[in-house]
């Protein structure tokens, strides 16, 4: 691929993340694409078979991004609990609270689009959410190895529930565009960590 023809690819992904996430992959239109874009439809269809074919390179855009808000430089955090406590801060502040997405919170906004429509694309989201759950239940059993924590804890509960909570917080405040919506769930989440704590 040349090198204008990976700007174009490019583009079409950075436009169509955009429209996903304000409008819904549903009512977004091969013409607003093209609209946005720029393109016409043998532009477009160069590069993508089909507007699904956009979304799965739309959804890799979205998680490269937000993998490099919430986790950059992370490996150098010894501290298992300090991780966590860091990701829950960039996730609220740094991902939500920035806007990256017009829309708000695009795998959330995907996640409640798309189940019930598209079997394959909600079982694609709903991977990202497993590997989330996975990495943070991993740092909780990380840290009551090191005796970080209270002994007898449930790890997948307890990481079930900051999931949780994350997502109710990217629901409300993208409803609301009210700050003290992740300052809260930021505290709250933190508070609730300690109480883990040994």
């Amino acid at each position: 691929m040349t090198n204008k023809g990976r700007l174009t690819r490019q583009n079409i992904v950075e436009k169509s993340l955009q429209l996903f996430s304000v409008k819904g992959y549903y009512n977004t239109s091969i013409n607003d694409i093209l609209e946005a874009t720029d393109l016409t439809k043998g532009g477009l269809y160069g590069h993508f078979k089909s507007k699904e074919d956009i979304w799965y390179a739309v959804y890799e855009e979205a998680v490269s991004i937000w993998r490099r808000l919430v986790f950059d430089d992370m490996r150098t955090v010894s501290n298992p609990l300090l991780r966590i406590e860091k990701v829950i801060d960039r996730i609220m502040r740094d991902y939500l609270a920035a806007n990256v997405f017009a829309g708000g919170c695009f795998f959330l906004n995907m996640l409640v689009e798309l189940s019930g429509q598209s079997a394959s694309m909600s079982r694609h989201m709903l991977k990202g959410y497993v590997r989330f759950s996975r990495l943070m239940r991993d740092w909780l059993k990380e840290a009551g190895e090191k005796g970080m924590l209270k002994p007898g804890l449930n790890y997948k509960d307890i990481t079930s529930f900051m999931v949780i909570a994350l997502n109710g917080a990217s629901a409300v405040y993208t409803a609301s565009r009210d700050p003290n919506i992740w300052r809260q769930t930021t505290e709250q989440l933190k508070f609730y960590i300690d109480q883990l704590k040994q």
